[in-house]
């Protein structure tokens, strides 16, 4: 009898140890990224949790749900509620999340997938995690003659100068301060300056200086040598912006060629005084006296001869120029003068009328300066 007990008390306990084994359960136990392996007899989520001693807060996640009867390879996720810094294109907010890594914090915030982040996608989530993000933005660069468009996540325009490759002297000119945030559709021009220097030459003028010549008459002169110009150079500091002159001011200046003068000769001797004409034979001198036609055009040749000669129609002062319309030898004698006298000054002032006409007739007035 005493046997029989102690075989039924063995047999209970065989019982419950393979009731024991068969109802314990292997888990995966995932609390924000961290993965370990727990065992468990039974019971929910919210069980196995206690168990484990992770303490689960009303915005946390977890999955499956707690009040769910776990199975054996269950896995049991859970993503504490971590409030993160975050720095989105300069601008710090306090952000909320379940995530348990940064990828996922970046999905929630539905920001695009190239922009910039301060760690990698993979990087498990922590209480008080500071995590900076600049998002792609569109900006328009102008400089060398081109104009290109690019997306970017540099974060100031010094950074986008550097990923376009663009250097800038110390006298080119920015539209933007290199230390600018860049924003969404900013255009960003540069202007190439350049200071450089420039010449120009111009003629100096030359004097004349004169000298008198004994063996030349009053009326006469001579040049003995020709003038030259001299060069003046002038010297400019200039201003170019994109290859084109822009301003320029004056430094200096200085004759890098002097000037020659001209050298005349001027006359200083009287001529000597003309020789009286012969008296008229009887013949020509009746011829003379009252063969000239009516004085045509008087009015006219008045006018001119008192610009002429101041109305002299007999001067002669001794300079190839005769009476009061001042005709030389030749063109007197060439229209018929001589008929009259040898010059017009010894002729009447009808007489001269006359030839003047004739010349007129063929020339107009262009023989006389002074009918102008």
């Amino acid at each position: 009898m005493k046997l029989a007990c102690q075989v039924a008390v063995l047999l209970a306990l065989v019982a419950g140890l393979m009731s024991f084994v068969t109802s314990s359960k292997s888990l995966t136990l995932v609390v924000d990224g961290h993965s370990s392996s727990v065992s468990a007899y039974g019971g929910n989520v919210a069980s196995v949790l206690k168990r484990a001693d992770v303490t689960v807060k009303g915005a946390d996640h977890v999955s499956p749900a707690l009040d769910t009867q776990v199975k054996d390879g269950e896995i049991i996720t859970v993503n504490t509620s971590k409030d993160i810094t975050v720095s989105l294109d300069g601008a710090a907010r306090t952000v909320t999340t379940t995530s348990n890594n940064i990828s996922g914090l970046i999905s929630q915030l539905g920001i695009a997938a190239n922009a910039r982040i301060s760690a990698p996608a993979s990087t498990l989530l922590a209480n008080s995690s500071d995590i900076t993000i600049i998002t792609p933005k569109k900006v328009t660069l102008v400089a060398d003659g081109k104009k290109d468009q690019a997306t970017t996540t540099a974060v100031t325009v010094s950074d986008v100068l550097s990923q376009e490759g663009l250097k800038l002297s110390a006298t080119d000119r920015i539209s933007t301060p290199v230390t600018a945030d860049v924003v969404e559709n900013m255009v960003i021009t540069v202007v190439r300056v350049v200071n450089g220097t420039a010449t120009e030459t111009q003629d100096v003028p030359f004097e004349t200086v004169q000298s008198v010549d004994g063996n030349l008459f009053k009326d006469e002169r001579k040049v003995v040598s020709e003038g030259v110009p001299g060069t003046l150079e002038t010297t400019f500091g200039t201003v170019v912006e994109d290859g084109v002159e822009v301003s320029r001011s004056e430094t200096g200046s200085a004759v890098i060629k002097a000037p020659v003068a001209a050298k005349i000769a001027v006359g200083g001797k009287d001529r000597p005084a003309p020789e009286p004409a012969p008296a008229p034979e009887p013949a020509a001198a009746a011829a003379n006296s009252g063969a000239a036609p009516a004085m045509s055009n008087e009015a006219m040749w008045d006018g001119i001869a008192q610009c002429e000669s101041t109305g002299n129609w007999a001067i002669n002062t001794g300079n190839g120029y005769y009476g009061g319309l001042q005709f030389d030898i030749q063109t007197w004698l060439g229209s018929g003068g001589g008929e009259y006298a040898p010059n017009a000054s010894l002729a009447t002032k009808a007489q001269q009328i006359d030839i003047a006409n004739r010349v007129y007739a063929q020339r107009g007035l262009s023989p006389w300066g002074c009918a102008g």
